[in-house]
């Protein structure tokens, strides 16, 4: 534990990033037309496809908006401001989430802080499955096998044809599709890099995060981190090590790398205000 924080440390000091901790979790073509919004702010999906998820399913998979505030959905209210902050503070609008190996938590760390963003500020936020060997984030809300990314980029599938909308406001998913050998190739095609920015230019107020693979595993990381302007990098606590945490912020130093999550900490999940 003490040499996971050193080197947390030492990469914010050398690299100038935020530190984000909270308690342990499992292991686990064209762009659709605007979206309009109501008087509430809501948004009224013309073209997403929209598959509601029960709250059951959702707090299951510990995913924030499944529960009632508390320490743990306080957590990534506290994360989801400190990155709005500082994607906001450049103008950025892409965020990459990936960390050192397997298992350490980033999909579940990616979904909950997606949708933090989604609920705490006036944007619309969407989560893009970048694991295209592993693709998990579909698993999280209970949803069939289907089609998704590695669709588009093979077969030219249309997006809007891909994009789901779960029921949580402001919030779709872009599913990863079928697990592809060749996903470093994929990743840095052209046609990827220009999905990201039109992905980027759609809505202005749209934040687009993306789950990549984990960065000492594979190359896809490094194939696709110049397409993106910020990134997070999750560690587990106890178990990744200092000389990995530092190979990893070495490895990103094409994009910005804004800060690191701590997970599956021993610490205790900070309360909020009536709520235990």
């Amino acid at each position: 534990m003490e040499r996971i924080k050193e080197a947390l440390q030492r990469a914010r000091q050398e690299r100038g990033t935020a530190g984000f901790s909270f308690g342990s979790a499992p292991r686990p073509g064209s762009l659709p037309g605007p979206d309009t919004k109501d008087s509430l702010g809501q948004i009224a999906y013309t073209t997403t496809r929209t598959v509601e998820v029960a709250r059951a399913t959702l707090r299951e998979k510990r995913i924030v908006s499944g529960f009632d505030p508390c320490g743990f959905t306080e957590v990534f209210k506290i994360l989801s401001t400190q990155v709005s902050h500082a994607l906001r503070g450049h103008h950025w609008s892409t965020l990459a989430v990936t960390s050192p190996w397997e298992r350490e938590g980033k999909t579940l760390v990616a979904i909950n802080l997606a949708i933090s963003l989604a609920m705490e500020f006036q944007q619309t936020v969407l989560l893009v499955d970048a694991d295209l060997r592993q693709p998990r984030v579909r698993d999280y809300f209970g949803l069939e096998p289907g089609l998704g990314l590695s669709d588009y980029l093979m077969s030219g599938t249309p997006i809007e044809q891909l994009l789901i909308e779960p029921g949580i406001g402001r919030f779709v998913v872009l599913p990863g599709g079928k697990p592809q050998l060749h996903s470093s190739e994929m990743l840095g095609w052209r046609k990827m890099s220009q999905l990201v920015e039109e992905l980027k230019a759609r809505y202005a107020s749209r934040i687009v995060v993306f789950d990549l693979p984990p960065l000492l595993a594979a190359a896809d990381v490094l194939a696709f981190a110049p397409n993106v302007e910020a990134a997070l990098l999750v560690v587990e606590a106890g178990k990744t090590q200092r000389d990995d945490v530092r190979r990893a912020a070495e490895l990103l130093s094409s994009t910005h790398l804004i800060g690191t999550v701590l997970n599956k900490s021993d610490e205790p999940v900070v309360s909020v205000y009536g709520h235990s």
